[in-house]
């Protein structure tokens, strides 16, 4: 019979559990801790078993910005994630469009209607 290494064993065991420490002071598993597992604009609710569906959102788009009270985030399906970063996207592009090229609209369907209502009050 083999001998068991137990030190071998406890420096493996050290280094799992540091490990995942390391992983649990990550913004997700932080979020995951801080808010129920729902997503923010749907409202579909997870599990463990579909949890990783679920994603965290910056708000001010910068991952870098991960306070510890979770201010900064928020949760949402894959699909509304994705959702969340076309618009932005989307809206970064118009506003990359010229002044110039958006012109103020110049018909007005009303403009004589107060004419023709204070006209002598025949009609054709």
């Amino acid at each position: 019979m083999k001998k068991i290494d137990t030190a071998k064993l406890d420096r493996i065991v050290g280094e799992a559990r540091r490990a995942a420490d390391e992983r649990s002071q990550g913004y997700r598993e932080r979020a995951l801790k801080l808010f129920p597992w729902v997503c923010g604009r749907c409202a579909r609710e997870f599990t463990r078993a579909n949890v990783r569906e679920l994603t965290v959102h910056h708000r001010d788009h910068d991952h870098h910005n991960n306070p510890p009270d979770g201010s900064n985030w928020e949760l949402l399906c894959i699909y509304c994630h994705d959702n969340e970063h076309q618009r932005e996207l989307e809206a970064q592009n118009y506003s990359e469009v010229s002044e110039e090229k958006r012109q103020a609209a110049t018909h007005s369907p009303f403009a004589g209607l107060k004419s023709l209502l204070e006209g002598d009050g025949e009609q054709d």
